[in-house]
């Protein structure tokens, strides 16, 4: 291992790859390079070595006060699996129906990010997606759920010790809902309610390895005022459950272009009631699901990193696996 890759690996877990940048973290960043003393020939050294770390794991890093990014990414899921719904009568629970499914899914998500402080950062993410269902052949082309985020750091960064990020979300149901489509002729691209989520994201340099974890709630608010047919009944209200989901991995740097990250996560789900006008429910039970991803962050150009990844579903209830992609888009003229 040459001494420029060592000297960016100590400046990068010195200062650079978390998130939620303060004064006190500026002069402790400024200390840190001026003790290197970069010399001529490795100027950019320990900046692309910076850059593809915080490319490998972008969901714990903040925007600098005035800053913005926009991304694009690209993501497949397969997924194929039966669906078993249970109705309740009467107090006795039977069998209601049980349905095939084998679903490719191709969304195509925008997600921009604005610094309003240096440790608070808001953002949104607009998602198209395209679903095609290979046992009825059924597809769709149209808007996912839009979901608005902020993350704050309520500490400032100090080398050496865990670095705490508080996050809340609130996803809308813009996307097409489930319960008001023809289910024998239409596929959905959304939940079909509103959810609010929050929780915290942890991470910790131990050079060269960068771990991280996060864990957090939602709550999916119900439903009313519905009218979908379902066999011979009409749904009228859909109380969904709610969720709870942890992660936890660590990123890698290979070399000063390439960096790997890999990520375990759990996530249950509480069981969704449907209730119909003639006063049966219907009951979807919960769920545990867990899912491993890998990416590989690889420098394409001085100002481009693209992420490649790929996950594999470890439950019944996960998708069977993924592939995704994605790559920042720069803003030409303005302040990034």
């Amino acid at each position: 291992m040459n001494r420029w890759f060592m000297r960016g690996l100590i400046l990068v877990s010195a200062a650079s790859l978390l998130p939620g940048t303060t004064m006190a973290q500026e002069e402790n960043v400024d200390q840190a390079r001026d003790a290197l003393a970069k010399q001529e020939g490795d100027e950019d050294s320990s900046r692309q070595l910076e850059e593809v770390f915080q490319a490998a794991e972008k969901n714990y890093s903040l925007q600098k006060k005035g800053t913005h990014s926009l991304n694009y990414s690209f993501d497949y899921a397969y997924t194929a699996d039966q669906r078993l719904d249970l109705a309740i009568t009467n107090g006795s629970v039977r069998n209601l129906d049980v349905v095939p499914s084998a679903t490719h899914n191709f969304t195509n998500a925008f997600s921009y990010d604005f610094g309003l402080l240096d440790n608070l950062t808001v953002g949104a993410r607009v998602p198209l997606v395209v679903k095609y269902d290979t046992e009825d052949e059924l597809n769709v082309y149209d808007f996912g759920d839009i979901s608005l985020t902020g993350r704050w750091q309520p500490f400032a960064y100090v080398p050496g010790k865990m670095s705490t990020t508080l996050f809340g979300t609130f996803s809308s149901k813009t996307g097409v809902s489930p319960y008001e489509i023809d289910i024998n002729e239409q596929l959905s691209t959304g939940s079909g309610y509103y959810s609010l989520g929050g929780g915290a994201s942890l991470s910790k340099v131990l050079d060269p390895v960068v771990i991280f974890g996060s864990v957090s709630a939602t709550y999916n608010m119900p439903v009313d005022d519905l009218q979908q047919v379902r066999g011979a009944r009409l749904l009228e209200e859909v109380e969904p459950g709610f969720g709870l989901s942890g992660s936890a991995g660590f990123a890698y740097s290979l070399s000063y272009d390439i960096s790997l990250s890999i990520s375990a996560q759990v996530s249950y789900s509480d069981e969704t009631i449907l209730t119909f006008s003639n006063g049966d429910q219907a009951m979807a039970q919960d769920q545990m699901s867990g899912f491993l991803s890998m990416s590989l962050g690889t420098r394409v150009s001085d100002t481009t990193i693209v992420n490649t990844s790929v996950g594999i579903g470890l439950t019944e209830d996960a998708p069977d696996f993924s592939l995704g992609v994605s790559l920042p888009i720069k803003f030409s003229g303005l302040k990034e």
